[in-house]
């Protein structure tokens, strides 16, 4: 049964800007993963099945009703019935329980209700609060529970999600990827989240060469994602090939020619033949050059062309490759002691007594629910904070905290400017050289900060944290993978995983720990 069509969809910027072009995909009873760097057009796709945009060009047909899930409330001060969109009737209930309802009231009940959100509540883990309460007064993790019980009960036959699992812990996310496995509709997920995308039946990727349609989840995806990849540079090798081997050929044709003429010069000042016999043959040696020209040009501008094709589609799937300075971290030396420590804020223990022991290059994930101190955490080892009891004994100098939003960089300012302002004692060759090992090279070291996309500005962030001339021996990070389309997420993966420093990581997110090969956990 087909609940969503899409016949040649195309979508752009309001400037003009090719998003996706020619999506032709019918979706039934599935689940539908959208990927793609961010800035390809999977939110745009999302505004489209709602209704909220019109397609370039094509068409899309929906036949069903759609529901997305909503993830923030602009007005906290709304109640929980209101949140879940059925406020009108509870206060239904109430004028019939109260005796005070109308014959209309009778005739529009739903005495199901009550129960049926209870049920919602408990399939997302939570007992059912008191209506009343306001938003407000929900975690985190509540208001997610909270967005899936208004979609189950509004039951829609189209689930539209847009980056679902983004600052959820995992909890939150398991809560997610249980509404999915549970979902008996159609699913449109975009996500960056691979854990998520696993489950999915088929995958949409939308790159500026085109969209692509994979069945299966992302293990499938990533398969065949890497075979494009390995036939894409065989497709580069054999056009860098094709276009020397023409160049050597065109090369030994002027010099034969170049010789053919030398003979023909001297043979006529011997005077061995007619004036006019040299001139017939000079004109047919002339037209042959002609033809060989224009041919050698029409099979020279076809192998370029090849071959920029080639580079193209070469800098479009392949991933930068990351060079990572080594920081030479001994593993019998200490970074890092907790001992015993408690850290409280507002006469609330968000976390302890912890005791926290890493020697030499260990990488560690921190994990707990939202607002359990992790942050916190990465804070008080840094530096910035004091605990409210126990003993901190640190690597002083050498440990350094790369948040999520890289705050350490200025935007106003490039790459450059930030790289010799933070290591002023690195020159100009010293400093693009450093950056040309983040693959930040020529013209790109001059970008603005501002200008950069979440994985460039975190690049650009390790980048300048690892070329001081003691790099941090323990690195912290703060949730790095959120906002970060998956290519961004690899290139960061392939920088850390060649980092000989010890690594405490906060991240919900299992496929980037075991990326980065993480082997000890610690709960808050």
């Amino acid at each position: 049964m087909s609940l969503l069509a899409f016949d040649r969809a195309s979508a752009a910027t309001p400037d003009g800007r090719v998003l996706f072009s020619d999506l032709t995909l019918t979706v039934g009873p599935e689940r539908v993963g959208l990927v793609g760097r961010n800035g390809s057009g999977k939110s745009t796709l999302l505004a489209i099945v709602a209704g909220a945009r019109e397609p370039s060009s094509g068409a899309v047909a929906v036949s069903g009703r759609i529901g997305v899930l909503q993830q923030e409330w602009p007005d906290e001060t709304i109640t929980l019935a209101e949140a879940l969109g059925v406020s009108e009737h509870v206060v239904r209930l109430h004028r019939l329980e109260a005796g005070e309802g109308s014959g209309g009231d009778h005739d529009l009940a739903d005495w199901t209700l009550d129960q049926r959100i209870a049920d919602a509540f408990r399939d997302t883990g939570m007992d059912k609060p008191d209506l009343a309460r306001t938003i407000a007064t929900f975690s985190g993790g509540e208001r997610t529970r909270i967005a899936l019980v208004r979609l189950i009960l509004a039951q829609p036959d189209i689930l539209l999600l847009d980056e679902p699992t983004n600052n959820l812990d995992a909890d939150g996310r398991g809560q997610i990827a249980g509404l999915l496995k549970r979902w008996r509709g159609a699913a449109l997920v975009a996500s960056h989240d691979r854990a998520l995308l696993e489950h999915m039946d088929r995958i949409v990727e939308l790159t500026p060469v085109g969209v692509t349609i994979h069945g299966g989840g992302w293990s499938a995806f990533a398969e065949a994602r890497d075979a494009a990849r390995l036939e894409a540079e065989r497709d580069l090798e054999r056009a860098e090939s094709s276009s020397a081997r023409l160049a050597s050929e065109i090369q030994q044709q002027r010099e034969k020619r170049q010789k053919r003429e030398k003979t023909g010069i001297a043979e006529r000042r011997a005077a061995s033949h007619s004036k006019m016999a040299f001139d017939f043959k000079q004109d047919r040696a002339e037209a042959s050059l002609s033809r060989d020209n224009r041919l050698a040009e029409r099979r020279k501008a076809e192998a370029d062309e090849a071959l920029e094709a080639a580079r193209k589609r070469i800098e479009i799937l392949t991933p930068l490759h990351v060079d990572t300075p080594s920081v030479a971290l001994p593993g019998s030396r200490d970074v890092l002691i907790l001992d015993s420590v408690v850290m409280e804020r507002d006469d609330r223990r968000l976390f302890g007594p912890l005791s926290l022991h890493i020697r030499g290059p260990e990488r560690i994930a921190v994990n707990g629910a939202n607002g359990s101190g992790k942050t916190t955490l990465l804070c008080l080892v840094a530096g910035d904070v004091e605990p409210s009891s126990g003993v901190i004994r640190r690597f002083e100098g050498r440990i350094a905290l790369l948040d999520q939003h890289v705050a350490l960089l200025d935007r106003s300012e490039t790459i450059l400017d930030n790289m010799q302002r933070l290591n002023p004692e690195l020159n100009e060759f010293e400093a693009r050289s450093a950056l040309a090992r983040f693959a930040f090279r020529n013209k790109s070291a001059m970008s603005l900060v501002g200008d950069l996309s979440g994985g460039e500005r975190l690049r650009a962030g390790l980048a300048c944290l690892l070329a001081a001339r003691e790099p941090p021996l323990l690195l912290m990070l703060d949730e790095p993978t959120n906002h970060l389309d998956i290519p961004s997420v690899e290139e960061v993966e392939q920088a850390l995983a060649s980092y000989d420093g010890a690594l405490l990581v906060v991240s919900h997110d299992s496929a980037f720990l075991e990326s980065i090969g993480v082997t000890r956990e610690i709960r808050l």
